[in-house]
């Protein structure tokens, strides 16, 4: 089964109806799935922020989290990742990417801004980072 390794911008489309939701429970599916665990402290902060921004509930948001909670998704300590991310330093979420670069195993974001910025900064990761998109067809 094929590993790949994804942000918050992935696993919060799981219990939130939005853009890129089939294709986030498409890839669930289909692959084994990886993530620093930083996604927990990046997923509680989208919930906030859409609480805040009246875009969910407070009760949804509590239900979205416990739902994530128990998601089949591997979450590794992203100590030893510090020094990696901070090469790539393109932006807050290299710790995915260092994970990915650590493992050998693609990241999938639907967060395009990061993708096109990673993609401009970083000819070598290219491969590396997919969309969304293309990893639902994989």
């Amino acid at each position: 089964m094929k590993t790949l390794v994804i942000d918050a911008s992935i696993a919060v489309k799981w219990v939130i109806e939005e853009v890129g939701t089939s294709e986030a429970l498409v890839l669930r599916r289909r692959v084994k799935l990886i993530a620093p665990d930083l996604l927990v402290a990046e997923c509680a902060n989208i919930f906030w922020k859409k609480v805040r921004r009246k875009e969910l509930l407070r009760e949804e948001a509590l239900l979205a989290a416990r739902l994530l909670q128990g998601a089949d998704i591997e979450l590794l300590p992203m100590r030893s990742l510090f020094e990696r991310a901070t090469r790539l330093s393109i932006a807050y979420d290299c710790l995915y990417l260092a994970l990915a670069a650590a493992t050998d195993w693609q990241f999938v974001t639907a967060d395009e801004h990061f993708l096109r910025k990673a993609h401009e900064k970083q000819r070598m990761l290219r491969g590396r980072i997919i969309s969304l998109n293309d990893a639902a067809m994989l």
